[in-house]
């Protein structure tokens, strides 16, 4: 652990304790309200140095610590993206603490577009492996052997059984999917949908990628869900914007919302 996360980590367990934290979300754009649900402390990103500034409105820039369904989480409000700063690696930091504070578990959401007619807007997408279409990785520029990460499990199988099985119980279609990610922050045109499509992607988006390569080389555990918010370039008659994504994202938020909280009340995704 490097001088900025180790001085990070100290700033954090004095205010929130010392106790391990087991599972780590990320929350992406209009999911931020669960965050509120947590028991605990709230740590704005300002107040942390390295974490993202509020450059993507829907997200909530905080650190929240503390109790949820009986787990004790760690949720960051918000994320940096590729296309804010033209930093793969943006996220590293706040990953590298994440890890320092106890975490083996990583669960990442996101906004996307869906490339399937039977996912539209308003549905879920478990992540079962991704395509890097950018070419862009975070970990150019690390210096140790260590930067050789194996990506063929990048999405826990164990995880994902749990979130499956989780939604079940809540009566929420998970179907599982290829997500392509895309630097940002134009969207694709139709025929980058067409091409990607080809290649076996079911949904596109702008983040996540750069954090499950980060999360692997860190030793955490992965799983993903996406939030359809639209259909991808020249599959429906959807205006695509971020306005757009701001208002269909909470279709699709309250049932992630029941999928997590069961899945962390059923102790199924610690002990996957």
């Amino acid at each position: 652990m490097n001088r900025a996360a180790d001085d990070l980590v100290r700033y954090i367990r004095d205010r929130a304790g010392g106790a391990k934290v087991a599972v780590g979300l990320i929350l992406g754009s209009g999911l931020g309200h669960l965050a509120e649900a947590v028991d605990g402390v709230s740590l704005d990103y300002a107040a942390l140095p390295g974490f993202p500034h509020a450059g993507v409105s829907g997200h909530s820039p905080r650190l929240v610590i503390g109790d949820l369904e009986g787990v004790r989480v760690a949720v960051l409000g918000g994320r940096a993206h590729y296309y804010e700063s033209g930093r793969a690696d943006a996220m590293r930091l706040p990953l590298e603490v994440l890890r320092a504070l106890g975490a083996e578990t990583l669960i990442l959401t996101n906004a996307a577009g869906s490339l399937r007619e039977d996912m539209p807007t308003g549905s879920l997408m478990s992540l079962s492996d991704h395509i890097n279409f950018s070419g862009l990785n975070p970990l150019i520029g690390e210096p140790t052997d260590a930067r050789f990460v194996p990506m063929t499990d990048a999405y826990d199988r164990g995880l994902r059984e749990a979130l499956s099985d989780a939604a079940e119980a809540e009566d929420v279609d998970l179907p599982e999917g290829v997500y392509a990610w895309y630097s940002g922050p134009s969207f694709e045109t139709p025929a980058e949908i067409r091409a990607i499509r080809t290649l076996g992607a079911d949904a596109v988006g702008m983040s996540t990628v750069p954090e499950v390569i980060l999360g692997r080389f860190l030793g955490l555990r992965c799983a993903a869900i996406s939030t359809i918010t639209n259909m991808a370039a020249g599959l429906s008659d959807e205006t695509i914007g971020h306005e757009h994504t701001k208002a269909m994202a909470p279709l699709g938020a309250a049932k992630l919302e029941k999928v997590l909280r069961r899945a962390l009340r059923d102790g199924a995704v610690t002990a996957a």
